[in-house]
């Protein structure tokens, strides 16, 4: 959503779209094997693993992981450090979006 409302604003290359589309998609995987194997009773994928894939652009998919497969939406700790992992991205994305910008614009 954030990526549309700032495309709408300032146009971007399609392949940032397309980076945030694959960690979603990464993202969502490892939070499904994640269930799996706490529903199994097997290894867990670590949290730490979880909030990078968040961190580096799969928070839009986590967000869907979570929903539809009820995971990982209960431990507030959990809750509180992935949030704050997706203000960080989008922080980390509309600095980058606006120095960016700005250098094309000046050149």
């Amino acid at each position: 959503m954030v990526c549309l409302v700032l495309n709408a604003i300032w146009p971007l290359s399609p392949w940032v779209a397309g980076v945030y589309l694959a960690a979603s998609v990464c993202c969502f995987v490892v939070y499904a094997v994640d269930k799996s194997a706490a529903t199994a009773g097997r290894w867990r994928v670590p949290e730490s693993t979880l909030l990078v894939w968040g961190a580096v652009g799969g928070w839009p998919g986590a967000i869907v992981a979570q929903q539809t497969l009820r995971h990982k939406t209960k431990k507030a700790s959990f809750r509180t450090a992935f949030w704050g992992t997706v203000v960080l991205n989008v922080v980390a994305f509309v600095g980058l979006t606006s120095l960016l910008l700005s250098g094309v614009m000046a050149g």
